[in-house]
């Protein structure tokens, strides 16, 4: 086992494109690390020079003690598990997980071992003669972790092993891959794009746009103390809602009315004397049914009438028009250009609320708003000003070489 350190990498290609931007990243011996985002961020680029697969263009990268920049990927002591399994077609489990075993010239006793071990552990021992093609998509996929197991490598590398599986073997697999990460106790670095697999498996997530790290934390606290608005909207399904606000001394005004700020938000807001416009956000879950929200104070009650109601078995989804403009604002931090603004779309809402809720679509409905909850965010910039984390610095945008 390993740790692995990113110093200030850059992955940068011919044409000056900047696929990872001078990215820190520490992660422990044995720490199972989520590196998530949306397509394009640069999360599977990070994963692949790691594994040696894609040139680092500065900085430095460390697995263990060694300084990695220039080694092959054979010389780093990883494994890395693909997204569409790359399994040998002709042959049979037991030989496709012997396979890099064979080509280091191991002891066929020791091949045999090590290839009944782990496919004790991930039981498989029934399939060892069978061939890919006879086997599950979840099968084949616990032979590409077998694979990787037998070599007992420093650390584990993930490229979205789950995305070709159903959603029944996907919720699955993610329990056996967390339970044997647990077991092996080997650093593990996994990419998906699925926040709902990175709020599942990971000790941490480093949630990833345009080749920066937004945050780095455990999966609660992105949930519960996003650093930016793009960060509030990525994690959590579903997503989190967002309406504009205007802050007047020691009350808030939202579309749905006004009411006294909170104890914590005015703290996070002190020293700003003059009102101010901001965007507000709120989770599904913290929008309830006033019928049945016990009220503990700081709730904002208010009529919305429901334009759809999802049933999700224990839980209802109600969707409501918050009778508010879109608000706009970039999503990162600093003088990184976004992709466009950030539409926050302030003019739908969703509740999450008991299945016991009486509500018809159609109808009015008495809702509450657990004020507590709510986050702040700055519309020029999309940081939040009610977080109590430190988002990561941005580099500094020094032109290159091809630009210059």
């Amino acid at each position: 086992m390993a740790a692995i350190e990113f110093r200030a990498v850059t992955k940068r290609y011919r044409d000056g494109t900047e696929a990872v931007k001078a990215i820190d990243l520490q992660i422990a011996d044995g720490e199972f690390m989520i590196l998530v985002g949306p397509s394009g961020c640069g999360k599977t680029t990070a994963l692949r020079m790691i594994a040696g697969l894609e040139d680092i263009s500065d900085g430095e990268l460390y697995i263990g003690e060694r300084l990695v920049n220039d080694l092959s990927p054979a010389e780093r002591d990883i494994a890395m598990v693909f997204q569409n399994y790359a399994l040998y077609p002709h042959m049979t489990v037991r030989e496709n997980m012997g396979f890099a075993l064979r080509i280091a010239r191991a002891p066929k006793d020791e091949v045999r071992r090590r290839v009944e071990e782990a496919a004790e552990l991930l039981g498989l021992s029934t399939h060892l003669e069978r061939k890919p093609a006879n086997l599950s998509g979840g099968q084949r996929q616990r032979v590409a972790m077998g694979r990787a197991i037998v070599r007992d490598p420093a650390a584990f590398l993930m490229d979205e092993p789950l995305s070709n599986l159903d959603a029944k073997l996907r919720t699955q697999m993610r329990a056996q891959i967390a339970q044997l990460q647990n077991r092996l106790g080997t650093t593990t670095v996994f990419v998906t794009h699925d926040q709902t697999e990175a709020m599942t498996l990971g000790d941490r997530v480093a949630v990833m746009r345009e080749g920066l790290i937004q945050q780095i934390g455990s999966p609660q606290s992105l949930y519960d103390d996003p650093v930016n608005l793009f960060v509030a909207g990525f994690i959590g399904s579903p997503p989190m809602n967002f309406v504009p606000a205007r802050i007047d001394g020691e009350r808030i005004e939202l579309p749905f009315g006004t009411a006294e700020l909170p104890a914590p938000l005015r703290s996070a807001l002190a020293g700003a004397s003059e009102a101010r416009s901001l965007i507000a956000g709120m989770r599904p879950e913290h929008i309830d049914d006033a019928a049945i929200s016990a009220d503990r104070g700081h709730q904002l009650r208010f009529q919305a009438r429901v334009d759809l109601v999802e049933s999700m078995g224990p839980e209802l989804y109600l969707h409501f028009s918050a009778l508010a403009d879109p608000v706009t604002g970039e999503a990162l931090m600093g003088d990184l250009p976004s992709e466009g603004e950030v539409t926050a779309s302030s003019d739908r809402v969703i509740a999450r609320v008991s299945a016991g809720t009486r509500v018809a679509v159609g109808a009015e409905a008495e809702l509450a708003l657990d004020l507590t909850k709510i986050s702040l965010f700055d519309p020029a910039d999309g940081h939040s000003l009610s977080s109590t984390q430190i988002a990561p610095p941005a580099p500094s945008r020094q032109p290159t070489a091809e630009a210059r």
